[in-house]
């Protein structure tokens, strides 16, 4: 199967159905801010029963608690900080996934910290680790565990938020950067492996610049409003989550 970057996805014409995602139950990492949170509100908002998974449980409840008063589908709560989780966290997450719900239908890799912006040579090891664990690992372990539930879905889909970083490498990025780069190898080796066995369907999206705090974190100096906001996301990740979609398979696809 061959990967290649892709862009303008969404045809010109596409507008998702009020319903677009009703019956869908979709697993959303990072789902306490940026475009984690506006991904899950708009899911929330087309029908999905969405598990908000974060570290912030404060922020995950608020983020709760918007979907709840506007009467969308109640979501789920999962606290669960990815880089300190466990193997056996990871499968208590998939036995609770399997219990309450009966398949997954979307799970969508979206959290990631940034980690240290510094040259190879000074980076700090333990920060490498935990930017390592929280951007890869942790959707090893996602994939590994909650495919079965995904598998039992008709039109399931993984789905990992990837970045410029990770297509071209950069001077000062680390960990990032070559986590990025992970993540690319990992969506392009699952897709390969069920390309020929399952209907689920495996890309990765670069969202490019987008207003977030990790943005601000990396970029200081930058004008926020000079990119875009995370609602101008949610279109693409909506017509990668449907039905429409199924044509797409193993892409890089930038936004």
């Amino acid at each position: 199967m061959e990967s290649k970057i892709i862009t303008n996805v969404v045809p010109a014409d596409w507008q998702p159905d009020a319903l677009e995602l009703q019956g869908k139950n979709i697993l959303i990492t990072g789902a306490s801010s940026g475009i984690g949170r506006c991904v899950a509100i708009e899911c929330a908002k087309h029908g999905a029963t969405v598990i908000l998974l974060g570290r912030n449980e404060e922020k995950l409840a608020q983020v709760y608690d918007e979907i709840v008063q506007q009467g969308y589908p109640e979501p789920m709560m999962y606290i669960l900080d990815l880089a300190t989780a466990t193997i056996d966290d990871y499968q208590t997450l998939a036995r609770a996934v399997e219990e309450e719900l009966e398949q997954l239908d979307v799970l969508l890799l979206n959290a990631a910290i940034l980690g240290q912006r510094s040259p190879i040579s000074s980076f700090k090891p333990e920060i490498w680790q935990q930017t390592m664990k929280t951007n890869v690992d942790s959707c090893f372990y996602l994939c590994r565990y909650l495919l079965p539930s995904i598998q039992k879905s008709e039109s399931g889909r993984v789905l990992f938020t990837s970045s410029s970083v990770g297509r071209t490498g950069r001077a000062y990025w680390g960990a990032y950067a070559v986590s990025k780069f992970a993540v690319e190898g990992l969506m392009q080796t699952l897709a390969d492996e069920l390309e020929n066995i399952s209907t689920i369907r495996v890309n990765s999206i670069n969202p490019k610049g987008t207003q977030s705090a990790m943005r601000a974190q990396a970029y200081p100096a930058e004008n926020p409003q000079t990119i875009k906001s995370p609602e101008q996301l949610t279109p693409l990740y909506l017509y990668l989550m449907s039905k429409h979609s199924q044509h797409i398979h193993g892409q890089m696809i930038d936004y």
